[in-house]
């Protein structure tokens, strides 16, 4: 009975509680409102409800208009943007479409509204999370590896801790990591765009037919909500990812922080900026720690959850959006696209051509690790470290 009963809209409900109780006779309202969690008024309601034919039911519609509770958003106006910033630091996304998620659950996030003066039941927080732009995960094969990793909660919660602290201290906090690898030419572009007619592409997606493959290299600032894209034309390599670093700093990043000695990079377990390869450590040393004078900490994302990185969902899935469907025949389309991306939160995009060669392969010595004026945090020392220049370096003016 209540395997159907659930199947059932609000007015189906006490109408059949009405009928059933009916049916019983003398208790049959108490009985049945034991089994159905319904009121004794709402199937008195249903009663009189069927007694009169329905005559004054619309068809179309559950609530007559205007019936019900107000909405939670009308009651209580601050509880979506105090739901909002709740999110901010487990928010994931998937980079080639806007679907997002958290990893709290509707009571979890009901129970921290309610600490925070908000009432608010489970299919409430459901709701609000859907007028956010939230959706639920399907059931598919992306499974995230680590995710049972015994300090995977504790890096998230100090990740957050560190993102706070230099925010608010007005330094710099960039989210980075690379982006798929794009074939150039007459290649199939996944997703849909509105035209008259398909535009023909090729049928298979040989590397030999293409004019090139590019590597887009981004870089988000959480603190400004600006997005920068270097579009290199060679090996996506740890000498590349922190050349892009570097020079988005001289370009961008030391006029939009005039006062900061020291940034916040948050970057993936693996890849070219990957918590254990030593040559980003050696590269970022070198490169923006000796010659640009800036102490750097970095912050790793746990093994298998890169969709957690900022960069995932705020910047990287609004490009794949922007140039869904459309072939990417010369690198001016790819810019064009990449700088096109805009937001109605203000993200504006800007990019770049990255040149120059770079070689895969390249290894860093033990003596070499030995010189870096790097210390691991006592936090989970493998995904957090601090990169300071070392001492007779003169770093450029």
């Amino acid at each position: 009975m209540n395997l159907f009963f659930s199947r059932l809209d609000e007015q189906q409900r006490r109408w059949y509680a009405a009928l059933e109780s009916d049916r019983i006779g003398q208790g049959g309202d108490k009985l049945l409102s034991l089994i159905t969690g319904l009121d004794d008024k709402t199937i008195r309601r249903g009663r009189d409800e069927l007694a009169q034919q329905l005559a004054s039911r619309p068809v179309d519609r559950v609530r007559r208009p205007g019936a019900g509770r107000p909405l939670a958003g009308k009651k209580d106006p601050a509880i979506e943007g105090d739901l909002s910033r709740m999110l901010e630091a487990e928010t994931a996304g998937d980079p080639s479409s806007q679907q997002k998620w958290v990893r709290s659950s509707l009571r979890q996030l009901s129970e921290r509204l309610s600490k925070a003066g908000h009432s608010a039941s489970p299919p409430t927080v459901g709701r609000l999370l859907r007028k956010l732009d939230f959706s639920l995960k399907s059931n598919r094969k992306q499974k995230e590896a680590g995710s049972d990793h015994q300090d995977r909660d504790e890096q998230f919660r100090y990740i957050e801790e560190k993102k706070q602290e230099f925010l608010q201290a007005g330094m710099p906090v960039i989210s980075v990591d690379a982006k798929k690898k794009e074939l150039v030419g007459d290649f199939k572009n996944r997703g849909q765009s509105w035209c008259r007619e398909a535009e023909e592409v090729n049928v298979h997606d040989f590397l030999s037919s293409a004019k090139g493959r590019v590597v887009p290299y981004g870089i988000y600032d959480l603190g400004n909500n600006q997005g920068y894209v270097y579009v290199g034309e060679s090996c996506d390599t740890s000498q590349f990812a922190v050349d892009v670093i570097a020079r988005w700093w001289q370009q961008e990043g030391k006029a939009e922080y005039r006062k900061a000695n020291r940034m916040l990079i948050l970057a993936d377990g693996g890849g070219s900026n990957g918590c254990r390869v030593r040559s980003w450590k050696q590269n970022l040393q070198q490169e923006v720690s000796d010659r640009l004078g800036l102490e750097v900490t970095v912050s790793h994302y746990p093994t298998g959850c890169s969709k957690w990185n900022p960069i995932e969902h705020r910047l990287f899935s609004y490009i794949s959006i922007n140039w869904a469907g459309k072939p990417l025949r010369r690198m001016e389309t790819i810019l064009g696209y990449i700088a096109g991306t805009k937001t109605k939160a203000g993200l504006k995009v800007k990019a770049y051509v990255q040149k120059g060669i770079y070689e895969k392969g390249k290894k860093v010595s033990d003596a070499e690790m030995e010189k870096l004026n790097m210390e691991r945090h006592d936090v989970c020392p493998n995904w957090n470290y601090t990169i300071r220049p070392r001492i007779g370096i003169v770093p450029d003016t």
